[in-house]
């Protein structure tokens, strides 16, 4: 039977167990991210606890809403047992009706009336083959850049701080992006930080004189996936191509390894293109929309 839980009512130990050994799993459903980029998470609990479904729900205005975090890619349904495409369908259909907008993406393709659902796409790579294999998929532009970027051999460093690549950020690209707010920073920023402490995550790059950052990516890590969860180009590092070097590098180290090294998706069509060159796979997972608020609230949603 689906039970929906509040926050404080959510087992956190057995919530992990049952997305630890969920096929296809992303960190992004653990307790512990979705305690840091979403507070206050909810959540539908079938038969204790043998498949979950997470809940970004918020309050604004005294209306409830869901809505997938920023810095968070997709949830969805997790079941060690079922199948989670099998399963999405039921939890839809037991989502408490005070939720009135529903803007959330998840893993699985729902297939259920009054949702409109866009697939989206999200860009992986296997490791597990040797990197002559993985070197012979990079297209011929790509294997020009990695050879154009190592010339001068850049210094990969990990001396680097949450403060110091976010900062970065809204220096170089940060101020042109609408929608993140200082909240959403701090929230990445704990992340970070959590993930440093408890080694789930690193943050990589290169520097230039003066021990400079021109080029940072925090690299999330669990269970044999590797995230690019937050990258961070300047002028100087785009002109280097410090981005096919470093990411190079990750797949030289990491290759003949049982590791997926995930590019987080783009919509933006350059940076897909850059990723793609890569030799990546493109994996589709769905946004699924639902609006059922009151007139005037709806139209100006």
């Amino acid at each position: 039977m689906i039970v929906y839980h509040k926050n404080n009512e959510i087992d956190r130990e057995q919530w992990d167990n049952c997305i630890k050994n969920s096929p296809g799993v992303k960190p992004y459903a653990y307790s512990w991210y979705l305690d840091i980029m979403s507070p206050g998470w909810e959540a539908l609990v079938d038969d204790d606890y043998d498949s979950v479904f997470p809940i970004p729900g918020r309050t604004r205005f005294g209306i409830k809403y869901i809505a997938t975090p920023i810095f968070l890619q997709q949830l969805g349904a997790f079941s060690p047992d079922k199948a989670p495409d099998d399963v999405i369908n039921e939890f839809l259909d037991f989502l408490p009706g005070f939720f009135k907008l529903i803007d959330l993406c998840v893993g699985q393709k729902a297939d259920y009336d009054g949702y409109r659902v866009t697939e989206k796409t999200n860009l992986e790579l296997d490791l597990s083959v040797p990197y002559e294999k993985l070197w012979a998929g990079f297209s011929p532009n790509c294997k020009r850049n990695v050879e154009l970027s190592s010339k001068k051999r850049p210094e990969l460093v990990s001396d680097i701080t949450p403060d110091e690549i976010i900062d970065l950020f809204i220096r170089n690209k940060g101020k042109e992006i609408k929608g993140i707010k200082p909240r959403d920073y701090q929230q990445l920023r704990n992340l970070m930080n959590f993930c440093l402490k408890n080694r789930k995550g690193r943050i990589i790059g290169v520097r230039a004189a003066k021990k400079r950052l021109i080029f940072g990516v925090f690299i999330i890590e669990t269970h044999g996936v590797k995230i690019l969860h937050f990258t961070v180009n300047t002028e100087e590092s785009r002109n280097r191509r410090l981005g096919y070097f470093v990411v190079n590098e990750l797949i030289k180290t990491h290759s003949s390894t049982r590791t997926i090294l995930d590019f987080a998706g783009s919509s933006i069509p350059s940076i897909a293109s850059y990723m793609l060159s890569y030799g990546c796979v493109q994996v589709p997972f769905y946004r699924i929309y639902r609006n059922r608020l009151f007139w005037p609230v709806r139209i100006m949603k």
